[in-house]
């Protein structure tokens, strides 16, 4: 921008110079021209008075007085009589460099008085050379100006996006920088209410999700305990203590769903993400989920490239998948698909189904709080995408009809990948 600043400021000043100084060298060229020619106009009027005056005073023309009261010039005057009288003062200029006016009288004097051209036109380049140093001092202001003004503009921009960058990490402290322009001390006000409103939201927001581990961590540790004991004591068949055993996976999932919140709420959990490895917790999820959409008669399947690892988090990965899983079951139809595949950029895991899909008036606000288009809570697709940012990815809906949502994540170091088709015929 402040390069901009400066050409435009130049060549504004350029064009103005232009305008201004070209006429203003062509009148002031003239105007010195014709002011040489009036003054040897006026003395040779004044030369044909003095003559006439010596011939009434029958006195004679003095040359050397004539040379002295008219330096640098070269004048012939010439008299009628008989015979006619001829006078020459100084010497005549070359052939094409003079300038010559001449006056006459009605009792037959006349004189011609000449210069020199060349001392005209070294007085007009003396003055057009003015003229250029003006014109070039004022483009040196008008530059200085330009730099001075471009900095006063760009550094308070460059400390606005400074602070929207600190508000987009986080960091809702409000800055109170002003800097004595109207409009950019308007979008600094607006910076500050919005880092106000934004830091007051993140405060209850934490405070809420410290407040729900805290209550929840409890019940759900004494839930575990009490589940244990009954798998320990349990003398009943097998299928008992292997229902015993999922509650227990279950309840020790549901602790870890705590410790994800109770993570966020410290702001812990983008620090926390790590390489995981994408397989063990897709399949795992299939394999919570393949008996859910069996029992509605629908089919649920993995493929895509295997092997592939991912920053993240396990447990905030895994409730993102559960939670698009979870909207696909209830709002979505046919087979549902979890798709992985890999570019230099990010690990990318798609879930689609062939249901009707999404709404045109639900779609572009699908990630927004309280926004449902089946009856549901309207929460989560909202605390995925929050899920997914905490562990520096995103989820986005790629596909309106049938519904395709994605999951992309930064990669890690990565082996040996094959493509495969898993899940249940």
């Amino acid at each position: 921008m402040r390069r901009r600043l400066l050409t435009s400021t130049l060549v504004v000043a350029v064009i103005a110079v232009l305008l201004l100084g070209v006429p203003l060298g062509i009148v002031v060229s003239r105007l010195i021209v014709d002011e040489a020619a009036q003054e040897l106009r006026a003395e040779a009027t004044r030369l044909v008075g003095e003559v006439e005056y010596a011939r009434i005073q029958e006195t004679p023309l003095d040359p050397q007085q004539l040379a002295q009261k008219y330096p640098d010039r070269y004048i012939q005057i010439y008299e009628r009589g008989t015979p006619p009288k001829a006078t020459i003062v100084g010497t005549a200029p070359p052939s094409g460099h003079q300038m010559t006016e001449d006056a006459q009288s009605e009792s037959g004097i006349y004189v011609r008085v000449s210069r020199d051209k060349d001392q005209v036109e070294q007085d007009v380049r003396a003055r057009l050379l003015l003229i250029v140093a003006l014109a070039v001092a004022a483009l040196a202001v008008a530059v200085g100006l330009a730099i001075v003004q471009s900095r006063r503009l760009t550094l308070p921009l460059l400390d606005l996006a400074k602070i929207a960058d600190r508000l987009g990490s986080g960091d809702a402290r409000p800055s109170k920088h002003r800097y004595g322009i109207p409009e950019l001390d308007r979008v600094a006000e607006v910076l500050d209410r919005s880092a106000t409103r934004i830091s007051d939201l993140l405060t209850r927001e934490r405070e809420f999700a410290t407040d729900a581990s805290h209550q929840l961590r409890t019940p759900l540790t004494g839930l575990t305990m009490r589940l244990e004991e009954i798998v320990a004591a349990s003398d009943q068949p097998v299928i008992v203590r292997e229902e015993g055993e999922a509650a227990i996976v279950q309840a020790e999932r549901l602790t870890a769903v705590i410790d994800e919140l109770l993570s966020a709420a410290r702001r812990q959990r983008q620090s926390q993400a790590e390489p995981v490895a994408i397989d063990d917790i897709l399949d795992q999820q299939v394999k919570e989920w393949d008996p859910v959409f069996r029992g509605v008669g629908r089919h649920l399947r993995l493929e895509g490239a295997r092997g592939l690892k991912a920053m993240a988090t396990t447990g905030g990965f895994g409730q993102v998948i559960a939670s698009l899983l979870e909207n696909s079951l209830r709002h979505g139809g046919g087979a549902v698909k979890v798709h992985t595949t890999v570019s230099d950029n990010y690990v990318v895991v798609e879930v689609s189904d062939e249901g009707p899909g999404i709404a045109d008036d639900i779609a572009p606000k699908v990630f927004e709080r309280n926004v449902s288009g089946g009856g549901g809570t309207g929460l989560g697709l909202t605390l995925a995408r929050a899920m997914a940012a905490s562990d520096g990815g995103r989820l986005e809906l790629v596909r309106r009809r049938p519904a395709a949502f994605a999951i992309f994540l930064r990669p890690a170091e990565q082996n040996g990948r094959n493509r495969v088709v898993s899940g249940p015929a």
